[in-house]
C-alpha cells in the first residue's frame, strides 16, 4: 500500500508542521473525530468533536511547551508498520528541541491514520512522552 503509506506520512507531516506553528486549525485539519490519545502515563484522552479538541488543547498545551523552553518537535524517524488501503500505523520517533536545536526530550509514538470520506487523518495516537521536568508527569501532544 505505498500510496496509502505516503498519504498517511504526508498527513502526519502537515500535522507536525501545524503543531510546531501552534496552528490549531492546521492540526484539526489532519485529524478524524472521535480522536483518541493514550498518553505517556497510560491515560486515555478522547475528543469526540473538533470543538472538544479546540477547547482543551490550545493555550494549555502552548503554556506547557513554553515552560519547557520548547522551540519545535523534530521527527527523527517514521516507518509504516502496518497498512491497508484505508488505514496505516506509523511508528514515529519524535525529538523535542530548544531554539538552539538541542534535544531535551525524545520519545517513540504510534499514530493510526484512517481514510474517511476520501481524506486521510490521524484518529489514534499513543506515545511514551513524559514531562522532562517531572518524574511522573505527562505533557500534552
Amino acid at each position: 500500500m505505498p500510496d496509502a503509506i505516503e498519504q498517511a506520512k504526508a498527513s502526519f507531516g502537515r500535522w507536525n508542521n501545524a503543531f510546531n506553528a501552534r496552528d490549531m486549525e492546521g492540526m484539526v485539519a489532519e485529524m478524524h473525530f472521535p480522536h483518541r490519545r493514550l498518553s505517556g502515563d497510560n491515560e486515555f484522552q478522547v475528543w469526540r468533536t473538533e470543538a472538544d479538541f479546540r477547547a482543551t488543547r490550545g493555550d494549555n498545551a502552548t503554556a506547557s511547551l513554553a515552560a519547557q523552553e520548547w522551540h519545535h518537535t523534530a521527527t527523527t524517524s517514521i516507518e509504516a508498520v502496518q497498512s491497508s488501503a484505508d488505514k496505516v500505523h506509523l511508528a514515529i520517533n519524535q525529538s523535542r528541541r530548544r531554539a538552539d536545536g538541542t534535544e531535551y526530550n525524545a520519545f517513540p509514538t504510534l499514530w493510526i491514520f484512517t481514510k474517511i470520506d476520501g481524506r486521510w487523518g490521524v484518529q489514534f495516537r499513543s506515545s511514551f512522552l513524559s514531562d522532562p521536568n517531572s518524574p511522573s508527569g505527562n505533557v500534552s501532544e
